[in-house]
């Protein structure tokens, strides 16, 4: 097929020789290496926020300014059938009246200055609005996770003294019914409209207030309070980590935090290094609000007056949201856009024939060109590519993928697929989800880019685990960050802040790194999760899950090793989409369920077998591979409270839920 320039587009000239500088005039410090910042900050302060604006509040007015009469807040209207129909809007201005007379409302409860106001909802447009209404006040907001269990609500509500909670009316149920135990609790704002009167009538019974988010706006409407706005330093948020063990911990986030990572992102847009986001931009809301990624995310687009559409509550018709709402951009973590990556080749092999055939041929060619700078192409794109870029509307320019690693493997096939540039943020709550991030027109994968221009890193030594500042050609260690985007420690927790936050405002992150030869950051490890065999070879038990993730075969994999035992175990869940038709192909019965097959010793013997031939094609270490695995027909999930709100493996949580399943494991090795 020819590879004429014809056929390409897209391309960016811009070829960095690196990506990141030492910042000059820093004493060297035994056991750390010096701190670097991204290359186009070189000569310049750190940024903080953008011209003019001081907080959260004054970034809304900012957009408010940019974009007044056009499309803000949208979400999707269901049919008399119950179906979903198209996106309703809220223009700026609009939001902006409900915000002020929402504001009011709340000052007239009497609230204080600074004081926790809860946000318990999936995404939607009252959210936001009940946000920044807690911001034209200098209250702080105190989200709640959609999926998190009783006892961390408790623990989070009691320990910030909540009074009110914005909620939807499923999620005030769960208050009401924890309302013993929530001992602060005084008033529910009901973002749902109407409020059933049953149930103001059961919530007044155990002494809480319930009004309708729509009610409090009329309330503030007719008695405007004056607005008492909030500083950069204010706090803005108490952003509570999910953590894989322990107690939920309060990240502390400032208007300054946050606003810094949104403008490190717009100002890369103008100095070429990631695209600019313009008024006509459109972003489907799907990722957790209550998340720090998202939130700073929708600061960078009202900062530019773009358009956020939320999707319908439903994760299984979000591809029918961005069919609907056409999204100009797509966000979203590995988990998701491994999942898509599985489910499109596990079609194409499904497929067969021509069809597989075209799309492995246009897949090989367009790859070839990415390192060409290329991530489009004529024919390819209009032949084979063209439809998978449909599923998501048809007009997305990028995608950014956040929260966790993703292979390089399926950052190639988005750019491929999608045909169009895919970055990868790096981040965590305590940074308000900005440490690094990739480059515009830079089609490498394995890394996560440079710092923020609002931050600068260092690596500092792991003598336990022989990572050093000074290895050579790549400097490793744990990834240290400092900068305007710092959260200012745990809630009420100096212990854990301590642990932390250093004194002159380091951030250790617990992540493991390394400079590549072109000054990109690659995180390859984790400080914590690491444990040592009986033999004496230390295992990293998360990349292994990542290579056996990479199987089409395997929904889910938790990797447990014991420091008495010199082998690793494995619980899998297998995807049942692919592992029931694989199932059938090795002779067992079509009708059979995926419980009973589990059970299936000569079919684990089998899995087992695949599963060590791929580790092996991913280049594992053979003290890296699994020796024994349990088959398990049930996901993960955060309900058997095996992964967090933001589903990371617990493995506290795990180890002790498959306790009997791994001592049969080493019985049956042993033996």
């Amino acid at each position: 097929m020819t590879s004429s320039s014809s056929k390409r587009s897209s391309r960016i000239s811009w070829t960095p020789t690196s990506f990141t500088y030492e910042v000059p005039g820093v004493p060297e410090i035994p056991g750390e290496g010096k701190p670097r910042r991204a290359a186009y900050m070189e000569g310049l302060e750190l940024l903080d926020m953008p011209p003019g604006v001081n907080s959260l509040h004054e970034n809304f007015l900012l957009g408010v300014k940019i974009a007044s009469d056009n499309p803000y807040l949208g979400h999707r209207i269901k049919n008399e059938d119950g179906s979903l129909g198209a996106y309703e809007w809220e223009t700026y201005a609009q939001v902006y009246e409900r915000v002020k007379k929402l504001g009011s409302g709340l000052a007239q409860l009497g609230i204080d200055h600074q004081e926790a106001v809860g946000l318990y909802s999936i995404n939607r447009p009252e959210w936001v609005i009940a946000e920044q209404a807690c911001y034209l006040h200098t209250l702080t907001t105190v989200p709640l996770y959609d999926t998190l269990g009783d006892a961390a609500i408790e623990y989070i509500v009691n320990q910030t003294e909540m009074r009110v909670c914005f909620a939807t009316l499923d999620k005030a149920h769960n208050l009401i019914r924890l309302k013993p135990k929530l001992r602060t609790l005084m008033f529910v704002v009901i973002m749902d409209d109407p409020v059933p009167e049953d149930f103001v009538r059961s919530a007044n019974r155990v002494g809480v207030r319930v009004v309708g988010m729509r009610e409090m706006e009329e309330q503030g409407g007719k008695r405007e309070m004056p607005a008492v706005r909030p500083g950069p330093d204010a706090v803005a948020t108490i952003c509570y980590t999910s953590g894989t063990t322990g107690v939920p911990k309060g990240a502390i986030l400032t208007h300054r935090n946050i606003l810094a990572v949104a403008y490190g992102v717009h100002y890369m847009g103008t100095v070429g290094r990631f695209h600019p986001i313009t008024a006509d931009d459109v972003h489907l809301s799907a990722l957790p609000l209550s998340h720090c990624f998202e939130r700073a995310w929708q600061q960078l687009l009202v900062m530019n007056g773009a358009r956020i559409g939320f999707y319908s509550g439903d994760m299984a018709k979000l591809l029918d949201d961005a069919a609907e709402l056409k999204p100009t951009m797509f966000n979203g973590v590995p988990r998701l856009f491994t999942r898509i990556y599985d489910k499109v080749w596990a079609q194409v092999r499904a497929k067969g024939g021509i069809a597989a055939y075209l799309f492995q041929r246009g897949y090989a060619a367009k790859k070839a060109f990415l390192a060409q700078g290329y991530v489009k192409h004529a024919l390819w794109d209009k032949l084979v590519f063209g439809n998978v870029r449909a599923k998501l509307g048809g007009r997305v320019r990028f995608m950014l993928s956040g929260s966790a690693p993703i292979s390089p493997e399926v950052m190639d096939f988005l750019k491929v697929a999608f045909s169009c540039d895919v970055y990868h943020g790096y981040g965590q709550t305590e940074t308000a989800a900005g440490i690094a991030i990739t480059f515009m027109g830079d089609f490498s994968s394995g890394h996560v880019g440079a710092p923020f221009g609002s931050g600068e890193v260092k690596l500092v030594d792991v003598p336990s685990l022989n990572y050093s500042s000074k290895d050579t050609p790549c400097p490793r260690g744990e990834i240290w960050i400092r900068g305007n985007q710092a959260f200012k420690g745990y809630y009420k927790n100096p212990e854990k802040t301590a642990e932390a936050l250093t004194s002159d405002g380091w951030v250790r992150t617990g992540d493991v790194a390394m400079w590549d030869e072109n000054g990109k950051l690659v995180v390859i490890d984790r400080v914590k999760d690491i444990f040592k065999l009986a033999q004496g070879e230390y295992i990293a038990p998360e990349k292994i899950e990542n290579v056996y993730l990479k199987n089409e075969l395997v929904a889910q994999a938790f990797v447990y090793g014991d420091s008495l035992q010199p082998a690793l175990v494995g619980i899998i869940v297998p995807d049942e989409e692919t592992f029931l038709p694989w199932a059938k192909a090795q002779g067992y019965e079509p009708s059979a369920t995926m419980a009973e097959l589990v059970q299936v010793p000569e079919l684990k013997k089998k899995f087992l077998q695949l599963l060590v031939a791929h580790g092996k094609k991913y280049k594992l270490n053979g003290f890296e591979q699994v020796r024994a695995i349990y088959l398990e027909a049930d996901p993960f999930t955060v309900e058997n409270t095996l992964l967090t709100p933001t589903f990371k493996l617990r493995r506290p949580n795990a180890k002790e839920y498959y306790q009997v399943q791994i001592n049969d494991m080493y019985a049956q090795l042993n033996a």
